[in-house]
């Protein structure tokens, strides 16, 4: 299943598989909205709309070393930002681990792998227009202490 939305950086679509949420792709869906699509797209809208700081949605978590960095971007405030660093530190893998597990994420904006940065610089984003995007959507989230 998937259904898609259009958001500020063009459309978004969310795949879910068993009742958890498991893709975000950068492009129109194909398919029939479920009742967990059409709410997970709600939030998203409500998060652009500056009415929603924290989803609440059941999320593919994934394997191995992506399990611990996924929840650990997920507990990343709104407005702030974590480097690469201080996510290995938590999770207890080297960073360069987890800049892979970052970089892989499935399911970006719900798990805001664009609140990771690097110690020297802002990292990568998967997102149509890459690191001009995660630059945009910390600006969206007011992120503290942003030099751009």
């Amino acid at each position: 299943m998937s259904a898609t939305l259009i958001t500020p950086f063009g459309p978004v679509s969310l795949r879910e598989c068993d009742g958890v949420l498991t893709h975000l792709d950068w492009h129109p869906g194909q398919g029939a909205a479920t009742p967990l699509l059409t709410e997970a797209l709600r939030q998203i809208a409500a998060y652009f709309d500056k009415c929603l700081t924290e989803f609440d949605l059941p999320l593919d978590w994934g394997q191995g070393i992506h399990a611990p960095v996924r929840r650990a971007m997920a507990a990343i405030p709104l407005g702030e930002t974590r480097s690469y660093g201080d996510l290995a530190r938590i999770v207890g893998s080297p960073a360069q681990a987890v800049g892979q597990a970052c970089g892989a994420n499935p399911l970006p904006i719900l798990i805001p792998c664009h609140r990771v940065l690097g110690r020297a610089g802002l990292g990568g984003f998967s997102a149509p227009g890459g690191v001009e995007t995660k630059v945009a959507l910390l600006r969206h989230e007011g992120a503290a202490g942003l030099l751009i």
